[in-house]
């Protein structure tokens, strides 16, 4: 046995086996890995900027922007921070799936396999999948104008239609949605008809206020703008607030109540936020103030309890 490994060894066909192809094996390795690490540094550099630098991700800079110039600047820069994050994760992964498969491909060749047959197939396999896979084409190519066109991103609260809640993750055929209950949804690209995105730009708090018919209503609207103002003056919203807030007045009317509307525009993805402490102080406000609410002791005006009806 050591004779067949000696004769081997010293046999030209030996050295080729045991060390001319796989230490090519492994310089195309060592190439794929370096490849990668630069590519993916190049990618970093065009999309992500440092820290205080105010100036668009180079990347962003031929794309169009759909975020308002109007807004505050550090929501506009947080903005094109978290597109460029998206744009450059999906590039990477097509980087990385571009490398492997042309290191496989050097790979199979070393070792004496005919790769042309492989190549050529590519065209086929492209027809294939242009009549055999529709469904999987649309979404790649609804992928990449959802990328382009920045019609959401990782972090983005978003509504998909019969998925709602924070991106997950964004990629070239599927997305993935975590809802309020903690259910992550994998939404196809191809499937998503209508996008509503809750954190692009800026939102609004809608604070709808019922107050009984018998209530002053100019006084509780005095009363709910003025409790806003002040809560907002005395900064327990941070910088959540982008305007003062709104009263719009009655916004609808009904048998029992009558409803007032309030707006305040603030930071996406804030308005429940502040919605719900908003609504606490305006609800001891008119506590405070006598405002009637519209179902006094749990029921509504005119409906007598059992016992004086009997």
């Amino acid at each position: 046995m050591f004779a067949v490994f000696s004769t081997l060894a010293l046999s030209e066909t030996g050295r080729d086996w045991l060390v001319d192809r796989p230490l090519q094996i492994v310089g195309y390795l060592a190439l794929a890995l370096v490849l990668r690490f630069v590519l993916h540094r190049v990618i970093d550099r065009v999309t992500l900027r440092r820290p205080g630098d105010g100036r668009k991700p180079a990347l962003l800079k031929p794309l169009r922007e759909r975020t308002s110039t109007k807004l505050q600047a550090d929501i506009v820069h947080e903005r094109r921070s978290q597109r460029a994050r998206t744009i450059g994760s999906v590039l990477k992964s097509g980087v990385s799936v571009t490398i492997l498969v042309w290191f496989v491909l050097s790979a199979l060749s070393i070792v004496g396999v005919n790769v042309a047959p492989f190549i050529a197939s590519a065209g086929i396999v492209g027809v294939a999948l242009g009549f055999g896979a529709q469904n999987l084409v649309r979404d790649f190519l609804s992928g990449i104008f959802m990328l382009l066109e920045d019609q959401y991103g990782v972090g983005d609260i978003v509504d998909l239609g019969e998925a709602t809640g924070t991106v997950e993750t964004v990629g070239l055929r599927v997305t993935t949605v975590r809802d309020i209950s903690g259910t992550l949804w994998y939404v196809r690209n191809g499937e998503v008809l209508r996008v509503g995105n809750m954190s692009q730009g800026h939102a609004v708090a809608v604070l709808d206020l019922p107050v009984a018919h018998t209530a002053n209503i100019d006084t509780a609207c005095e009363v709910a703008e003025r409790t806003a103002t002040e809560a907002i003056a005395h900064g327990d919203f941070d910088d959540d607030i982008l305007e003062s807030p709104q009263m719009l007045g009655v916004d609808a009317v009904t048998s029992d109540t009558v409803t007032l509307r309030l707006t305040v525009k603030v930071r996406p993805g804030r308005q429940w936020a502040v919605q719900r402490r908003l609504n606490r102080r305006i609800l001891e406000a008119f506590d405070e103030a006598g405002i009637a609410a519209p179902y006094p002791n749990g029921r509504p005006f005119g409906t007598a309890t059992s016992s004086a009806t009997t």
